[in-house]
């Protein structure tokens, strides 16, 4: 990839006006507000504002604290659900020369908007320095790298996307086995219909990108781990009847799912589960959160398996921080990178976010049960890129196939396989 760069006098202009903006002030996480940043802080921009990522953000701070005790931690950040507002925000302030230090990115493709804008370094460095090239794993470096070898961000964290949730005590009292794990689509449908005919919600879903989230995982489950990435890298027709498959596998298990899925996020589609209102959810690991917060044991009180299909895939994603081009102190940003990789910042931050350390030099006896499912399932599965989360696509391409998914299932969507299959095919051109 190119990357853009701008003249001297260019940069030059740009860092003078965002000294000018920050002597005057201003409310961090308003689009024209300057940022934070000076000689002696470093500002951070996510949009980790409540819940456990607040919480796990807190104490990754707490960290970095105590390792840089002359650098200021400042939040630069605004909220936002998924983070959507806030990645807008964001834009509008890289557009106009007034980045943050450093912003919270999904790892892979979205990134790649940033990078031919120039809005971001290549932290390959640091790699190096930090020895993140011995202890993160090799298809790690593989996803994080771009065609010319470069990386652009470090991760603080890794996700798996492709996991359902499922209440035992409303599977076993509608006669299903409650261990919940599936080994093809065709089967998991099956008993969803017995649930329906029970008068049982078979499958929680919420509003559009958590839609997105389960087409990616019915892409994967039909596909198969090669196909599946084959979509985003070309080698994967669209138009093919295996994807016409998949496609009518999703509408098939969107049949089954709450009324009122466009009210709802996440966290309300999986409180579905955990109150019994809901058989099922396919939701990435985030979601063992809301489990933990309502003091439910796994195994008895819930089951976390790999969605419909997917057992021996990992679909990841990962959250993850960024050099921004042309800041006043890279130093700073380089301390703050240096925590979030390290591995007292790892272990803290996941230990409460719930997702796995992207290193592998840590002590699993640490953290819990699921999350050494998770880091296993990392050391020995097949790794695909996630759809929804930023790992496959670009933020353009994801936008349009959000799009399409919302015509095909919203509240006025058309319910055509064949129309939307061929909305998802225009999206590659």
């Amino acid at each position: 990839m190119r990357v853009t760069r701008r003249t001297t006098a260019a940069v030059a202009t740009a860092v003078a006006l965002i000294m000018t903006l920050a002597a005057c002030g201003g409310t961090p996480g308003e689009a024209a507000a300057p940022s934070v940043r000076n000689h002696t802080n470093v500002s951070v921009y996510t949009w980790w504002a409540a819940g456990v990522e607040k919480t796990g953000l807190d104490a990754l701070v707490t960290v970095f604290e105590e390792q840089h005790p002359d650098i200021e931690f400042k939040n630069d950040s605004v909220t936002g659900g998924g983070g959507s507002a806030a990645k807008d925000n964001l834009q509008s302030r890289l557009e106009n020369q007034n980045p943050p230090d450093t912003f919270l990115v999904h790892a892979g493709a979205e990134l790649d908007d940033y990078i031919k804008g120039g809005y971001v370094q290549d932290v390959s460095g640091l790699y190096k320095k930090f020895g993140l090239t011995d202890v993160f794993p090799k298809d790690l470096i593989r996803q994080l790298s771009t065609d010319d070898g470069k990386i652009y961000s470090v991760p603080s964290n890794i996700h798996r996307a492709n996991m359902m949730w499922a209440n035992p005590k409303v599977l076993q009292d509608n006669g299903i086995d409650p261990s919940a794990e599936y080994d093809s689509i065709d089967a998991f449908i099956a008993d969803l219909d017995k649930l329906e005919q029970a008068g049982v919600t078979p499958l929680s879903v919420g509003t559009t990108w958590t839609q997105v989230h389960l087409l990616e995982t019915v892409l994967l489950g039909t596909l198969g781990p090669d196909a599946y990435s084959g979509l985003w890298d070309g080698t994967t027709d669209w138009t093919s009847l295996e994807v016409t498959t998949a496609l009518q596998n999703f509408k098939t298990l969107m049949s089954y799912t709450n009324a009122d899925r466009s009210n709802l996020d996440w966290p309300e589609a999986t409180q579905m589960v955990i109150d019994g209102d809901a058989a099922f959810n396919i939701m990435g690991d985030w979601a063992v959160s809301a489990f933990d917060e309502a003091e439910m044991k796994l195994g008895t009180d819930y089951v976390a398996v790999p969605a419909p299909g997917t057992a021996g895939t990992f679909d990841f994603l990962a959250d993850s921080f960024t050099m921004s081009a042309n800041i006043l102190d890279p130093e700073n940003t380089e301390a703050w990178l240096e925590t979030v990789s390290s591995v007292e910042g790892q272990v803290t931050f996941n230990k409460i976010k719930g997702s796995i350390p992207a290193r592998t030099d840590i002590d699993r006896d640490e953290f819990t049960e699921y999350q050494r499912m998770a880091i296993k399932s990392f050391d020995e599965d097949t790794i695909v890129s996630s759809l929804a989360h930023g790992a496959a696509v670009p933020v353009s391409r994801l936008n349009a196939i959000t799009e399409a998914t919302n015509d095909f299932v919203g509240d006025n969507g058309h319910q055509d396989v064949a129309t939307f299959q061929a909305a998802l095919a225009a999206t590659t051109n």
